[in-house]
């Protein structure tokens, strides 16, 4: 999915290092339109001016149920990162320049690596109307950010516990792991709690870990996040509590990993190392968007592609770390 803010603000977003693994952080959503006031509007947690990233993952939007609402983004480049697709309900068509032409479905975990640069582009398919899902990113680290293109596709099957069903789309939880790979140890999965239930799960204490509330709400830790919104943990501790206190089921999304501490620019699609990385990659994907993101075949919106928005006047791009820029 393209960042299509064409006019985003650039923030200092200075935080204290308040590192408490006890603390839960809550981080509420930022609503987005992707594209018109007609478009699919997403509800985006990461990043936030409080913190930019859970271990590597390092933008959260999450969408839906929309009814009758078209995603159509045409041709968009990424560098630096990988996307993972999954949706709850509905279908979108993908196509890259890698030569992938695929179909995002519930229950099936799509992972594109960007790397040195790719360009792809998504549509909703009229024979599933609805849309509802979340779209995430990864950043790559330093040795990893030029990867050559990839992707990756897997159906995690569903496994249960007390009052509680899962799937393990990347990582490893209670037991269950994922084929996907990925660059640095993270953790993604689905999980369904049951009116009433509690679970008490066993997590690896040198990573972070975000709950993202899809239905319902829940309390981690004795904490309440409502839907839509991302509970954090830092590091440091081997376990959570996750209740659903309602007479529904409640779904959330479980995200994890080591804390990624390399300072990274993010702008628009593109991840970089400084402000120079941005320009140039602009200027690379306006001017001679095939010679380093290739071409995507198929795709037959009205708007070839994308083009990326100007650079902030007079400003220079900070790098992002953990806490903060600098």
């Amino acid at each position: 999915m393209s960042n299509t803010e064409t006019r985003s603000d650039v923030l200092d977003c200075a935080v204290p290092d308040d590192h408490d693994p006890d603390h839960v952080q809550v981080l509420e959503p930022k609503d987005v339109h992707l594209g018109g006031e007609d478009a699919l509007k997403v509800r985006r947690t990461l990043p936030s001016l409080r913190r930019s990233f859970v271990g590597a993952w390092c933008f959260a939007d999450h969408y839906g149920p929309e009814q009758g609402v078209c995603m159509d983004v045409p041709p968009h480049p990424h560098t630096g990162l990988q996307t993972v697709s999954w949706l709850f309900e509905g279908e979108i068509e993908h196509r890259d320049s890698g030569g992938v032409h695929a179909m995002v479905r519930p229950g099936e975990v799509n992972l594109m690596t960007s790397g040195h640069g790719i360009a792809h582009s998504e549509v909703s398919t009229p024979a599933r109307d609805l849309l509802h899902g979340v779209q995430l990113w990864v950043v790559l680290p330093e040795g990893s950010r030029d990867l050559v293109r990839e992707f990756q596709h897997h159906v995690p099957e569903e496994f249960d516990a007390p009052g509680v069903r899962a799937k393990v789309l990347i990582g490893s939880l209670a037991g269950v792991t994922s084929p996907v790979h990925t660059e640095t140890p993270l953790l993604g999965a689905e999980v369904v709690l049951e009116a009433g239930a509690t679970w008490e799960l066993a997590v690896d204490a040198g990573q972070e870990h975000g709950v993202l509330v899809d239905t319902g709400y829940v309390d981690v830790d004795g904490v309440r996040l409502d839907r839509s919104t991302l509970g954090v943990r830092d590091a440091g501790l081997d376990h959570l509590r996750i209740s659903n206190p309602t007479d529904a089921p409640a779904r959330i999304m479980l995200l994890g990993g080591e804390p990624f501490d390399e300072g990274v620019v993010m702008w628009w699609n593109f991840i970089g190392r400084s402000h120079e990385d941005i320009v140039r990659l602009r200027e690379e994907w306006n001017d001679a968007p095939e010679d380093r993101f290739g071409r995507v075949a198929g795709y037959r919106g009205a708007t070839p592609r994308l083009e990326a928005p100007p650079l902030p006047a007079d400003l220079r791009l900070k790098r992002r770390f953990r806490r903060g820029r600098q």
